[in-house]
């Protein structure tokens, strides 16, 4: 396997990997791309190729911090994917662990995501409320709510976590009730 940038040549790869990894949120997620690739155009994307075929795509983009000295640039880790027959094999925390050293190493405090705690706390993702961190949105769970503080984070950074204007615009932050029961 081999980890690397996401090229232009990717993005129809990407796109379908996405379509496909997320079910019935597929087509969200698929949207959420592309978007915040226009909006970010310094996001760090990277893909996971086996073979010659992309399989796997992890994208972290630039929001803030609203700490109480200033505003800090962080990042956020949203979407990450593998193609279905080829999960549950590392794919995914590898391109997890390459994306938060390359970050580390250009000196970014903190990465945020909404998520399965028990997945992520293998990469040092912690419950970001229990931290001194506030969720930008009710509708996410409290315990999805998490962040990975790295080397360059210093104790003042707290405050509440804002995203991008794309994920809102997109409608990808929290959980949206289901209106299926409602009739």
């Amino acid at each position: 396997m081999r980890l690397r940038d996401e090229l232009v040549s990717d993005h129809d790869a990407v796109h379908e990997l996405h379509r496909s990894a997320f079910g019935d949120h597929g087509e969200v997620v698929a949207a959420l791309v592309p978007a915040l690739r226009n909006d970010d155009p310094e996001a760090l994307s990277l893909v996971a190729e086996e073979d010659h075929e992309v399989v796997g795509h992890v994208m972290f983009t630039r929001s803030l911090l609203d700490a109480p000295r200033r505003l800090v640039p962080v990042q956020v880790l949203s979407p990450v994917a593998v193609v279905p027959d080829r999960q549950r094999r590392g794919i995914g925390g590898a391109l997890i662990r390459h994306g938060l050293r390359l970050l580390d190493e250009r000196g970014v405090p903190a990465v945020f995501l909404e998520g399965d705690p028990g997945y992520y706390a293998r990469f040092g993702f912690a419950a970001a409320g229990d931290l001194g961190f506030r969720r930008p949105s009710l509708r996410i769970p409290a315990p999805a709510f998490q962040v990975a503080r790295l080397s360059g984070y210093e104790p003042w950074m707290t405050g509440t976590f804002v995203y991008s204007a794309t994920f809102w615009q997109q409608d990808c932050v929290g959980l949206r009730e289901d209106d299926s029961s409602r009739v």
